[in-house]
């Protein structure tokens, strides 16, 4: 019965103000690539969901989003079923199909060429990333460039895809095309658009 119950608890106090707030939150962090930004948690969404995770997925996601869940999140029928309450969003089992991903188990996801890139003609119809971590304290710092850095930015998420850096690089020469990632910690959020330069900080 609690799990049936936290489906439909648990979402935005209100809806309008509560999701600008996280969308202006998400356009700073656009803005600003690798800006960790605080986020209040307005949502209690069932497990493995963290509340800022929840809270981007119910600003962005809606009855026109198609959406791809690892393993982890899809195995949750308590935090599907939330999802698909109060977003509406359609669910697909095919990356490459997806606007969004809502990805928990970092290590295990698919490498950033399974997503979409999008096209010349229409680079906006490319995968946008959640990756829900555990926070920006990690052992690898990267050194930011590119739009929106002035000189250089740091930057480590405590949970990073397999060969990061190689993947991105890949990502960044795709440009127009290419994945977009938003990170989900405790408490804040950070993100790094496509144009984004990444390398490891020199000792």
């Amino acid at each position: 019965m609690r799990a049936a119950t936290q489906v439909f608890e648990g979402g935005f106090n209100d809806t309008v103000l509560n999701s600008q707030a996280v969308f202006r939150t998400l356009m700073d962090a656009m803005a600003n690539p690798g800006r960790v930004i605080p986020v209040r948690d307005l949502v209690n969404a069932p497990a493995p969901l963290s509340p800022v995770a929840a809270s981007i997925a119910a600003t962005l996601f809606d009855h026109d989003a198609t959406v791809w869940c690892d393993k982890a999140i899809a195995g949750s029928e308590a935090a599907i079923g939330w999802l698909k309450f109060h977003t509406g969003l359609e669910l697909t089992t095919n990356p490459s199909d997806a606007q969004f991903a809502l990805i928990r188990d970092i290590p295990a996801m698919p490498s950033f060429d399974a997503f979409a890139k999008g096209t010349s003609e229409y680079p906006d119809r490319s995968t946008t990333l959640i990756l829900q971590i555990d926070g920006f304290d990690g052992a690898e710092e990267l050194t930011l460039g590119g739009p929106g850095i002035k000189d250089i930015q740091t930057f480590a998420p405590s949970q990073l895809p397999k060969m990061f850096i190689d993947q991105w690089t890949a990502n960044r020469g795709a440009f127009p095309r290419g994945i977009d990632l938003i990170f989900a910690g405790k408490g804040a959020l950070a993100a790094l658009p496509r144009t984004t330069r990444i390398s490891k900080r020199e000792a």
